[in-house]
């Protein structure tokens, strides 16, 4: 059964709760950079959420830099383990891989040699995951945010290419609109989907644009797709919008 879920941070999983929704996704980034003091306290919370935390995006922090002559691998290796070792102790299945601005390919360097560091970490944390029932799923990101993995089929290249479990890919509506990629393509690379984001016209919330709903969720029926889906979005007016999407999403997934 489909299980709808909201990217907020953990101040909102109280809220999110009461109004309905199955999960909380939250920013994983900022949760790693805190102090220790501070990261102790955050731990607990997200420990103690009223609303599970079964997803997370925001993996890097922009300055880590993972394509590029300026990678530090051993920092990077380090903060993947530490990462993906926070995300199963607190019970979480899905950590979101967008990151633009640390996968961003820098002028001048060489489209083949990206994409073999991007292999690279892809297998380092393919192994970091093993055997914690976490799982990556490569993002898709348009053209404005990322300069490399623009497409569903372009992730679903990249996850093949490393051809281990915990590698997945996403689909979010957003980019899929903003790059016009076909909706098809869900059903085409149906085996390597394994979490959903959407929004609306101008990345609103669900419900309140024109995105043709029924198509996607079409789409995802026919791909057999029954996991998590994640509004990602901004809210204009929180109190009305979050209930009304979340009636609006389980309309579409019940039609």
């Amino acid at each position: 059964m489909t299980s709808l879920g909201w990217c907020m941070g953990i101040d909102h999983a109280e809220e999110l709760k009461t109004i309905g929704y199955d999960y909380i996704e939250c920013m994983l980034a900022p949760f790693m950079q805190e102090s220790e003091d501070a990261f102790k306290k955050s731990l607990q919370r997200y420990l103690d959420s009223p609303l599970p935390v079964e997803a997370w995006n925001v993996l890097f922090p922009g300055d880590l830099r993972l394509v590029g002559p300026d990678v530090q691998p051993d920092r990077v290796h380090s903060y993947v383990s530490k990462a993906v070792e926070t995300v199963a102790r607190i019970g979480s299945s899905i950590i979101v891989f967008g990151s633009g601005r640390s996968r961003n390919v820098p002028d001048g360097w060489a489209r083949e040699r990206a994409e073999e560091q991007l292999l690279e970490l892809l297998d380092k944390m393919a192994d970091a995951c093993s055997g914690t029932g976490v799982r990556i799923a490569i993002e898709p990101l348009n053209r404005k945010e990322s300069n490399i993995i623009n497409s569903v089929a372009e992730g679903v290249y990249f996850a093949r290419a490393i051809n281990r479990e915990p590698i997945r890919v996403l689909a979010d509506f957003y980019h899929m609109d903003e790059e016009q990629e076909p909706l098809e393509t869900i059903t085409e690379n149906r085996d390597w989907l394994a979490h959903i984001h959407v929004a609306d016209t101008g990345r609103l919330a669900p419900g309140t644009g024109q995105y043709p709903y029924e198509s996607f969720m079409a789409q995802l029926k026919a791909a057999g797709y029954n996991g998590r889906i994640s509004a990602e979005c901004t809210l204009r007016d929180k109190e009305r919008e979050l209930p009304a999407s979340l009636e609006f999403l389980r309309r579409q997934c019940n039609a």
